[in-house]
């Protein structure tokens, strides 16, 4: 049974002071908050919360987002002025509790016939060793806004709303950070966990933040403590990053000026790598890269790309000159080279993906992109036939990622280089795809093990070699449906002849053009069932002596 909607009317703690004056637009941004416009589940609990003597504030991104007009998908409860006992006991009222987090201070409550919900108690931290891991943690039932306000991450996260008095506590002033586009620690706690410095990272991607200049210097100190990070949460701030920065050129800026780029050693070493002027007039690969991802980004949001399409894509941009460090060199001319950076930056990329722990099926989308991301450079003379050979090659060499996501980071990599116009040098390319059927995929094979076994072909490596054979002609367009890849493999493949040019001479023949022209003969009769055996084409060559 839903409890009824409970008013607060307690006298305000003067240590409670909400430290700022609500504008009209913010409350109206703030009114997706009030307890009348939480979801049915969040208002059960927050009532309930209430009527049992505690205080209900939303915390963290929920009121950040607000702010910024962003209807967040669900809220974070914290509770005052209550224990964790009391909190479990008012939240058995109005559903299922399960204790899982609560050496966190995290209580999960399932609300009847509604959602779950995580419901969090203020604690007070105090660090005994390196990393996140080392801290003892008590959860004081006089805790205020403020203390607890002062252990979180940056400004712009440090505010809470009251959602039935409709205050907003900001005590260090994180709406103003972030009218201002800046990213700013809160206080000296912030050290003690340094997994907050890659959060920023994706803060300065989401936000489009600058860095305060202290934070900068308190980031810079905590870089001895980087490998102190579970690869579980390395890899979840650099996915935020990727799926939801639309500036992510911000957050490679705030990882460089941070000095956070040495725990990526595959792009710090883009920073000043040089580059040719007339091809890249930008600046180093660093700066070229960082402006292909923000490329990138607003493709991603141009096509309307999916959480998973998005991520590939962005870290093939990220990925894909990781391959320059090694090969850059100032040739004989003056003119700046990086020779088959595209490929021998493969298993720099995978190295780099391994280390934040990108998820596999990412990773076997990104390296082949990487790898291929300069063929369009390197064929020329194309004419309709063989550009449709070029085109189903390379969806062979890009699977299981596409020439469509291919196409986008070409398109990407060739605008990231103002004043340069930008340009889809390779969108030729994914038309000829679309039209031959192979730009979301390769092309389906034509001939089929089984069909080999009907031609008499015992399955083994023979018959691997050939299906290989067969399926690099019909990539280079020898063919284009099962009849004619037979014809071929028949003409192409001495193990379907049933004579050969030695039994010929033994006949009588010599060497030569009438020879040549009997055996094609023979094998066009094979071919239509005319010709079965051995002994029927011998015959038949005798016949033409």
């Amino acid at each position: 049974m839903l409890r009824p909607f409970f008013i607060y009317m307690t006298t305000i703690n003067p240590s409670w002071d909400p430290r700022h004056t609500i504008s009209d637009q913010e409350r109206q941004a703030l009114s997706v908050l009030n307890v009348e416009a939480l979801s049915p589940s969040e208002r059960t609990v927050v009532n309930a919360l209430t009527a049992a003597g505690g205080r209900a504030l939303i915390v963290g991104g929920s009121v950040r987002d607000a702010l910024l007009g962003i209807k967040p998908k669900d809220v974070d409860i914290e509770v005052y002025n209550l224990g964790r006992d009391a909190i479990t006991t008012a939240l058995k009222q109005v559903g299922r509790v399960d204790l899982v987090g609560k050496s966190f201070g995290v209580i999960k409550v399932s609300v009847i016939q509604g959602d779950t919900l995580d419901v969090s108690v203020p604690r007070r931290e105090n660090k005994t060793g390196r990393g996140i891991k080392g801290f003892v943690m008590e959860f004081p039932t006089d805790m205020t806004p403020a203390e607890a306000a002062s252990r979180r991450d940056y400004t712009i996260n440090a505010m809470a709303y009251d959602p039935i008095t409709n205050d907003l506590f900001d005590f260090y002033n994180g709406v103003d950070d972030l009218n201002n586009k800046t990213l700013r620690h809160v206080s000296d706690a912030f050290a003690e966990d340094p997994e907050r410095v890659r959060r920023g990272m994706q803060f300065a991607a989401r936000f489009d933040l600058a860095v305060a200049p202290e934070t900068i210097t308190l980031c810079k100190q905590l870089l001895a403590e980087a490998d102190t990070s579970a690869p579980s949460r390395i890899w979840g701030e650099w996915e935020k990053w990727a799926t939801k920065g639309n500036f992510p050129k911000r957050g490679l800026d705030f990882l460089k000026i941070t000095g956070w780029t040495e725990t990526a050693p595959e792009i710090h070493a883009l920073i000043d790598c040089p580059q040719d002027p007339n091809w890249h007039p930008e600046g180093d690969v660093f700066i070229h890269t960082a402006l292909t991802c923000e490329r990138t980004a607003e493709i991603a949001r141009r096509d309307n790309l999916d959480k998973f399409d998005r991520t590939v894509l962005l870290f093939a941009a990220l990925c894909h000159d990781f391959g320059k460090p090694t090969t850059t060199v100032h040739s004989p001319d003056g003119r700046i080279r990086s020779p088959e950076h595209a490929y021998k930056g493969v298993p720099i990329a995978e190295a780099f993906l391994e280390s934040i722990n990108a998820p596999n099926d990412i990773r076997k989308q990104v390296l082949p992109l990487v790898k291929e991301h300069m063929t369009h450079m390197f064929w020329k003379g194309r004419t309709k036939h063989n550009m449709r050979a070029a085109v189903q090659s390379l969806a062979e060499l890009l699977h299981p990622a596409t020439i469509r996501q291919w196409e986008r980071l070409v398109e990407a990599d060739s605008s990231a280089r103002p004043p340069r116009a930008r340009q889809r040098p390779a969108e030729d390319w994914l038309r000829a795809a679309e039209e031959i059927g192979c730009a979301d995929g390769k092309i389906p094979p034509v001939l089929l093990g089984r069909d080999l076994i009907e031609l008499g072909i015992k399955p083994g490596p023979e018959m691997g070699t050939l299906l290989k054979r067969v399926r690099n002609a019909q990539l280079k367009d020898r063919f284009r449906t099962k009849d004619e890849a037979i014809r071929w493999l028949w003409r192409n493949t001495s193990a379907f002849h049933l004579v050969r040019g030695e039994d010929l001479i033994q006949l009588g023949y010599k060497e030569g053009k009438q020879m040549g022209q009997v055996l094609k003969e023979i094998l066009d009769l094979q071919i239509v069932g005319k010709i079965q055996t051995r002994e029927e084409a011998l015959a038949f060559a005798k016949g033409k002596l």
